[in-house]
């Protein structure tokens, strides 16, 4: 499902113009991606957490060359469904 999937699927569920349903999926895009970005968690009941968590400098090897190379510390993004979630997809 992409985002335009979504935008389709507000306009005729719930009757609001394509316009209008884009610009409320792009706010609580941009309200997830900032609170994120200034490292607050984002719950949503039913559906899961998502969260920011960093990963060190590590050592890791070149699959091709087997040469031993320096993988940079980093953010990454992490999801965990909730048990309600859970619990729809495996009925």
């Amino acid at each position: 499902m992409t985002k335009a999937d979504i935008i389709e699927t507000i306009y005729e569920k719930v009757g609001l113009s394509k316009k209008e349903s884009g610009q409320i999926i792009e706010l609580i895009f941009e309200i997830m991606r900032s609170e994120l970005e200034n490292g607050e968690k984002v719950k949503i009941s039913g559906f899961g957490n998502f969260n920011i968590r960093s990963k060190k400098v590590r050592r890791g090897r070149n699959p091709q060359t087997g040469e031993e190379i320096e993988i940079s510390a980093r953010s990454v993004l992490t999801f965990r469904a909730s048990p309600v979630l859970k619990k729809a997809l495996n009925n």
